[in-house]
C-alpha cells in the first residue's frame, strides 16, 4: 500500500506489509520443504537454487531474456470510488493484464484506461522511522540531504523526498545510524477518499487479490479510513 502522512494509513500499511511478508515466507518455507523432500537436504541439488540462478541470469541479460521483462502500470477504481495504481513486472502483458482485470472485476472494481487515475498520485521517496526511538533532531541529516517533508503521527515518522533525492536522503539517515523501518518509492495520493467499513473490506480483498499475483510489484490506493477499522478488517 502507498503510505502518506496520516497515521491511519501508515499504521495500515505497516500491518499489511507485515502480513504480506508472513505470507511470502510461508510460501518459501513450503517450497523449500517440498524441494528438500524431493531432492534431499543438499541445497546445491534442489530446484530453488536453480530457480534463483535462472532469475539472476535473466536479470543480468544472459540469453536475452531480460529484454522480455517490462514494467507496466495499471490504473483503475476500487470499491467506493477509490483510485488504484498497480505496478507490475511482466514478460507477458496479455496474461498479467487479464489477471489484473479479473481481480478488479471480482472484487467490485473496474480496470481503467492509462491516465485515468495516475494524475491523482505523485511519485515520491518515503522512509518510515520509529518515532519512539528517534527524535526530529535525529532526522535533520535527511533535511540537509534534500527531504521535503517529515510528518509525525502516532509513533512513526515519514520522511518524504523527490525521487531524485531519495537515495541521498536514505544514505544520510543510514550514515547517521538511524534505523529505517522501510525505504521505498511510492505513489502518494494528492487527495484522499474516505471509505466506510463495507467498502474498506472489499477494497482490502481487491488489494489482496492483486498482490497475490507473482507479476505485481506494488499496489497504491488513495483511500482513508480509521486505523481501528482497518486493523479489525485486516485482522
Amino acid at each position: 500500500m502507498s503510505g502518506h502522512s496520516k497515521w491511519a494509513s501508515i499504521k495500515h500499511k505497516k500491518a499489511i506489509v507485515d502480513s504480506r511478508r508472513g505470507k511470502q515466507f510461508s510460501k518459501l518455507t513450503r517450497a523449500i520443504m517440498v524441494a528438500a523432500r524431493d531432492g534431499g537436504g543438499d541445497p546445491t541439488g534442489n530446484p530453488p537454487k536453480d530457480n534463483i540462478e535462472r532469475a539472476i541470469a535473466k536479470g543480468t541479460g544472459e540469453g536475452g531474456e531480460a529484454d522480455a521483462i517490462e514494467s507496466v502500470l495499471y490504473e483503475g477504481y476500487g470499491p467506493g470510488g477509490v483510485a488504484v495504481l498497480v505496478e507490475a513486472m511482466t514478460e507477458n502483458r496479455n496474461r498479467t493484464g487479464a489477471d489484473v482485470r479479473h481481480a478488479f472485476t471480482k472484487n467490485g472494481g473496474s480496470l481503467g484506461e492509462p491516465g485515468s487515475v495516475s494524475y491523482l498520485f505523485d511519485k515520491k521517496g518515503a522512509i518510515i522511522v520509529d518515532a519512539t526511538r528517534y527524535s526530529e533532531d535525529d532526522l535533520l541529516p535527511a533535511v540537509e540531504a534534500g527531504a521535503e517533508d517529515i510528518a509525525v503521527d502516532g509513533d512513526v515518522f515519514e520522511v518524504i523526498s523527490e525521487p531524485a533525492d531519495f537515495t541521498a536522503v536514505r544514505h544520510a539517515l543510514e550514515q547517521a545510524d538511524v534505523e529505517l523501518d522501510s525505504a521505498e518509492m511510492v505513489y502518494r495520493p494528492s487527495a484522499l477518499v474516505p471509505v466506510d467499513e463495507g467498502h474498506a473490506g472489499s477494497l482490502l480483498r481487491l488489494i489482496d487479490s492483486l498482490e497475490d499475483s507473482d507479476d505485481v510489484e506494488a499496489v497504491h490506493a488513495n483511500f482513508d479510513a480509521p486505523a481501528e477499522m482497518l486493523e479489525r478488517i485486516a485482522g
